[in-house]
């Protein structure tokens, strides 16, 4: 449930799926509920702009957390998933360079891997991935 004030006030939109523009329903969002699942919100139309992860929970000024003044303009629901997970990183772009696979969390792979420059590109086989450009799931963020 999406408000257009801070602390669930003003009208509200409930969203139960994918949403790539909601200025047809609100004309801002400075506050909303994630009822169920796990969800990502973007600071631009089309799934496109930074990428903030949510999941259950009450988020009364969410823009104090995001040290920014974009509100939410679209939303994408992270389906449910129980399977595997399988990704390939790769050190420079275009699947090209040293590689490694992964199946599972890791904090700080530049360091793991003792790769300088970080992952340029990446396969993601199994599963659903969140990247971050800081170490310790930190910074931007990004859904693969």
């Amino acid at each position: 449930m999406f408000y257009e004030d801070r602390n669930f006030m003003g009208r509200s939109w409930e969203c139960s799926g994918d949403c790539a523009d909601m200025s047809s329903y609100m004309n801002r969002c400075h506050s909303f509920r994630v009822m169920s699942g796990c969800w990502m919100f973007y600071d631009q139309c089309n799934y496109m702009g930074h990428q903030y992860f949510f999941r259950k929970g009450e988020y009364s000024d969410y823009m104090s957390m995001w040290g920014s003044n974009s509100w939410v303009r679209s939303c994408r629901m992270i389906p449910m998933y129980s399977g595997n997970y399988r990704m390939r990183m790769y050190e420079r772009d275009n699947y090209m360079g040293q590689m490694m696979e992964m199946n599972d969390d890791c904090d700080n792979f530049m360091n793991r891997y003792n790769w300088s420059q970080g992952c340029m590109s990446c396969h993601v086989m199994d599963g659903h991935w969140l990247f971050y450009d800081q170490p310790n799931y930190m910074g931007r963020m990004w859904y693969f």
